[in-house]
């Protein structure tokens, strides 16, 4: 495997790791509160992108960039990986029958969400391969990582 590819794996398991943290929590709370497909999957969504960008943001802070800048950095590098696999893992959160209704009680709610992030990592690992060829996405970020000032 190239380092390209290599690049792109890592960059999608840390996505994927923001990602998991936001869904999971989204899909927990919303479905505990019984709350609807559409509201669950915002929440998802939401908390996906706010817990993604953070994993991010926090070392390129701590190699001495300015919060302004630390951000338009992590925008940059995430945004596109963090679409996707939000697309695809609530695409098929929502098409697996049951799935949104069974609840976080349920073996089917936590083989549905596994199922999901499985496909969301492959789909999106060749996105990340294509912007880290393009010196786009994670490559943005990657100077920044175990730099500490």
């Amino acid at each position: 495997m190239n380092e390209q590819w290599k690049s792109a794996v890592s960059a999608t398991l840390h996505c994927l790791t923001g990602c998991a943290i936001g869904e999971v929590l989204g899909m927990v709370i919303g479905t505990s509160l019984g709350w609807s497909t559409v509201p669950t999957v915002v929440l998802s969504v939401a908390l996906a992108f706010l817990f993604g960008y953070s994993l991010t943001i926090r070392p390129v802070l701590r190699a001495g960039l300015a919060f302004g800048a630390a951000l338009s950095v992590t925008l940059a590098a995430d945004t596109l990986s963090i679409t996707v696999m939000e697309v695809v893992d609530n695409a098929i959160m929502v098409l697996i029958p049951g799935a949104m209704a069974a609840g976080p009680l349920s073996v089917l709610f936590w083989v549905s969400l596994a199922i999901a992030f499985a496909v969301a990592f492959v789909v999106t690992v060749p996105v990340n391969k294509w912007l880290i060829g393009r010196g786009k996405g994670h490559a943005v970020v990657h100077q920044y990582h175990h730099t500490h000032h």
